[in-house]
């Protein structure tokens, strides 16, 4: 009889061991990016109407038309490299399941529209600040870096002022 309470007693660790690993993964596939919409708990698409792009969230994708055909990548491509994803908008698809949201592409690019903006949204994060804290820890040696490259780094700086800088937008 002790040796049935004990198999038993395995088998139910075994079980909620089972079911505790897989609930954990089913919480982190199609978390959504910090910059996604918040308040959508189950999405699988944005559309991006200011870049005629989308964003896979489960497989924390963008999906954009370039070199003739559809493309997955992980970054938006170059010509995107300073588009805000924080400050622009997203089209939640909440009525598409697949692999292939773009066979929509042309419904969805006339209904959203370059600069279209539906109900105000908030980002699933708030927009991470950089600067400050790396400033205020490093307060000493960037007086002591400023004291002895002041002289030459400002005439750099002031070439990539007027000239646009080195491949920067």
């Amino acid at each position: 009889m002790k040796t049935i309470k004990i198999a038993i007693a395995g088998l139910f660790l075994l079980v909620a061991n089972a079911t505790q690993a897989q609930v954990s993964v089913n919480v982190n596939i199609g978390t959504p990016p910090a910059w996604g919409p918040a308040g959508y708990a189950e999405m699988e698409y944005y559309y991006l109407p200011d870049i005629e792009a989308y964003y896979d969230v489960r497989a924390s994708q963008f999906i954009y038309f370039g070199g003739g055909r559809w493309v997955r990548t992980t970054y938006l491509p170059r010509q995107y490299r300073n588009y805000d994803l924080y400050g622009g908008y997203k089209v939640v698809l909440t009525d598409y399941h697949g692999r292939t949201p773009y066979v929509y592409f042309d419904r969805h690019r006339v209904k959203y529209y370059k600069g279209y903006h539906g109900a105000p949204q908030r980002p699933y994060k708030p927009r991470p600040v950089y600067g400050y804290r790396e400033r205020r820890d490093y307060k000493h040696y960037d007086k002591h870096y400023d004291k002895h490259h002041d002289r030459h780094d400002h005439h750099d700086h002031d070439d990539d002022h007027h000239h646009g800088g080195h491949g920067r937008r």
